[in-house]
């Protein structure tokens, strides 16, 4: 009993010292005259734990010519000099700021480097150092503002593969090569779209270049993803660069439960990749079987849209037994070169998401809420959004509606660069004798319906289609009488 006490004790002290270890240092000092052209070592210490490293450098009397340049060493070697050229840096096991090596942050003293190119001799120079560890903001995003504000439609491709995976593309020379996430950033920016998630199978190594072409591409947000690829289905997951392990097991071993619980503790979604594709060694794991009960309230989204392959059999099942999971699409690209209009090309599908702006948490909030629909066509202009009114209740696309049986439902659908197609509300993922196709005539067009609620819980969404039938905008549904979330 003694022992068992003992060890109760070590374990909570051990406990409330990791809680009570600095999520910040601060590091000041002064640089005189007498130290031009010399190095100076700030020693910190880095705690047992920590995975990244963040640094915010200032100092004064830059008006007289005082220059300070920075680097950092950790207890075991030189992980970067960045001269003058940032006041700010980044290093994380995954990824790093240009100028400086990702890689595993080992504890103990680390030394920020200060190099003096010129100071004046009557000079005192006051430098200030913030040192923050494990940064949220800077493991879910890599940038640290939004590259545009307001509330409104931003439109991405969720999946696409680079040369850190299977991703290839021709070489300047034809060779099939691996191809540099360069190329999918180009393409990204080329056709206009405002997000994308790299989603590598597996890996992390893909963050470190994305981390270095977030701020030359400051028109299009790069989300962190990577394809979780098992034995029995993939999934992407969004919003962290920190290391998840993959590795599921059929038999008493990590399951997919377990992989999405740790997406969720380090604040990511997670969205079904293609769950009604064949499985089999053409493509192994690709749909969805797997080996064990799986908690569908684990997941945020489902890829109803794979390039042109449809899943939405899969999710209209999974609505049918209350799983709210927001349809998304995405290209599944393998060639960053491939043209536009191939139906693997990056941005087709386009998945628009309303936002309040352009960061990876209005998004990922965005696509939580399932205020997102799926363009086929890979516009950006065409609109699709749902509203259901009964009474003085009001939900739009992705929100609840309460409806007591005979209650009247009012359903408003607003749709943009869609004339001479039609609108089809679907009640449960099917057509309904009660809700007719609706013709759209005019170039932006608010369309208009009526249903009586049953009591029962039910879903209802909008797609826009050709004449011919085909799919061209898929939306998400206004949710009745379902249980609270």
């Amino acid at each position: 009993m003694r022992v068992w006490f003992t060890f109760l004790l070590l374990f909570c002290s051990f406990l409330s010292a990791r809680a009570q270890e600095p999520t910040s240092i601060i590091l000041e000092g002064d640089v005189r005259g007498s130290q031009n052209h010399t190095y100076i070592e700030a020693p910190f210490q880095v705690p047992s734990g920590v995975h990244r490293i963040s640094v915010d450098f200032s100092y004064s009397t830059r008006d007289q010519r005082t220059t300070l340049d920075l680097g950092i060493l950790d207890p075991y070697r030189f992980r970067g000099s960045s001269g003058g050229n940032k006041s700010h840096f980044t290093i994380s096991e995954t990824d790093a700021t240009p100028s400086y090596l990702p890689g595993v942050i080992p504890s103990g003293t680390w030394k920020l480097l200060i190099a003096v190119p010129n100071i004046r001799s009557a000079v005192v120079a006051h430098y200030r150092d913030e040192i923050r560890f494990d940064n949220p903001a800077e493991d879910s995003s890599f940038t640290d503002q939004p590259l545009a504000q307001g509330t409104r439609w931003y439109r991405g491709d969720l999946h696409m593969h680079t040369a850190h995976s299977d991703g290839s593309c021709a070489s300047q020379t034809g060779k099939r090569v691996p191809c540099p996430v360069f190329l999918t950033a180009q393409a990204a920016a080329d056709r206009g779209l405002d997000f994308i998630a790299i989603t590598d199978h597996n890996t992390t190594s893909h963050y470190d270049a994305m981390r270095e072409l977030q701020p030359y591409f400051n028109k299009v947000l790069f989300i962190p993803g990577r394809e979780i690829t098992t034995f029995w289905g993939h999934f992407n997951v969004f919003g962290t660069t920190k290391f998840i392990d993959y590795r599921e097991v059929a038999q008493n071993g990590r399951s997919v439960n377990d992989i999405l619980r740790d997406a969720t503790t380090n604040g990511a979604i997670a969205s079904i990749n293609h769950a009604d594709s064949p499985t089999g060694e053409a493509c192994m794991g690709c749909g969805w079987t797997p080996p064990g009960p799986v908690d569908m309230h684990l997941f945020t989204a489902v890829e109803v849209i794979n390039g042109a392959m449809s899943s939405a059999d899969f999710w209209d099942k999974q609505l049918g037994e209350g799983h709210r999971l927001t349809a998304v699409g995405g290209s599944d690209n393998h060639n960053a070169l491939l043209p536009p209009e191939n139906r693997s090309a990056i941005g087709h599908p386009t998945t628009a998401v309303e936002a309040t702006d352009l960061s990876v948490p209005a998004i990922l909030e965005g696509i939580r809420r399932g205020r997102v629909f799926v363009d086929l066509t890979s516009s950006l202009d065409k609109v699709l959004e749902l509203d259901a009114n009964a009474g003085n209740s009001n939900a739009r696309m992705g929100g609840d509606l309460g409806a007591p049986a005979g209650t009247p439902i009012e359903l408003s659908v607003h749709v943009a660069t869609c004339s001479g197609n039609d609108v089809h509300l679907l009640l449960d993922g099917r057509e309904s004798p009660d809700l007719a196709a609706i013709p759209i005539t005019e170039a932006d067009q608010t369309l208009h319906a009526k249903w009586t609620s049953d009591g029962k819980q039910h879903w209802i969404r909008a797609e826009v289609r050709d004449k011919q039938q085909k799919l061209l905008v898929l939306g998400n549904p206004v949710y009745i009488n379902f249980p609270p979330r």
